[in-house]
């Protein structure tokens, strides 16, 4: 029985923290390939009704698209290497119960993780999910010649850097939008005046407002009287002693 061909999936972070990528390789021989991680949803964050059970056999299934073109047929035989259960592996189970799907779309391959729910061929999906934008296929493991370059890869810098620019060139739009909007208002009025109007208005004295306010000036403000309050006390005789009344 031969021994199955040894595989590794590496992952790795940029330094901006922003990026994730993504290598399948085949370490003996090669050859090896690079992805850009986009649109990555987790189990968790999902929620997702699926479930299998734990070192059960996978099925994988692929797109036709993967027999059409030949970097996407060697892209096929890595994923076949890294996600197939090998032969007689101790820790394997012999029962299949979940499906890995692999879809091109836009140049893209889409994973997804679905459960075989009944014999008939329903489905229920567990996740997670995540897209690859291959980038380039090498030779050997890692390194080696490039066997094949995405033509239409655009690196996530100058990705973010286009978005700027199209942002500053928003706002100079509207920079030059409200110019122009200025530019075409009209400096003079936009209806005739007729000279006439100005009999109906009312002269002000400026020596007679000044007199009146003067006189408002001096006028001080009345103040309001205080009304006494009244002190109670006995009643007294005019000798100063009180009268008394016999019965």
């Amino acid at each position: 029985m031969a021994k199955p061909t040894r595989r590794w999936i590496q992952s790795a972070h940029l330094s901006s923290r922003k990026d994730l990528f993504l290598w399948a390789s085949n370490v003996s021989r090669g050859p090896s390939a690079k992805f850009q991680v986009e649109n990555i949803h987790t189990m968790a964050e999902l929620k997702l009704t699926g479930n299998c059970l734990k070192s059960s056999r996978p099925i994988l299934s692929f797109d036709r698209s993967f027999e059409k073109e030949t970097h996407l047929k060697v892209l096929k035989e890595l994923f076949t290497q890294i996600f197939s259960v090998p032969f007689h592996h101790p820790k394997s189970q012999p029962f299949f119960d979940h499906v890995y799907t692999f879809s091109v779309v836009d140049d893209r391959v889409w994973f997804r993780n679905f459960q075989i729910v009944e014999e008939d061929g329903s489905l229920a999906e567990i996740g997670p999910r995540f897209v690859l934008n291959p980038i380039k296929v090498f030779e050997s493991s890692f390194s080696g010649q490039t066997l094949w370059d995405n033509p239409k890869y655009v690196t996530p810098t100058a990705h973010r850097s286009m978005l700027k620019k199209m942002n500053a060139g928003r706002y100079q739009q509207h920079v030059q939008a409200k110019a122009a909007y200025q530019a075409s208002r009209p400096t003079e009025p936009t209806y005739a005046m007729d000279e006439n109007d100005q009999v109906f208005e009312t002269i002000v004295d400026e020596e007679e407002e000044q007199r009146k306010q003067a006189i408002m000036n001096r006028k001080k403000p009345l103040k309001k009287r205080k009304r006494k309050k009244g002190k109670r006390g006995e009643e007294k005789s005019s000798e100063g002693k009180s009268i008394s009344v016999d019965s």
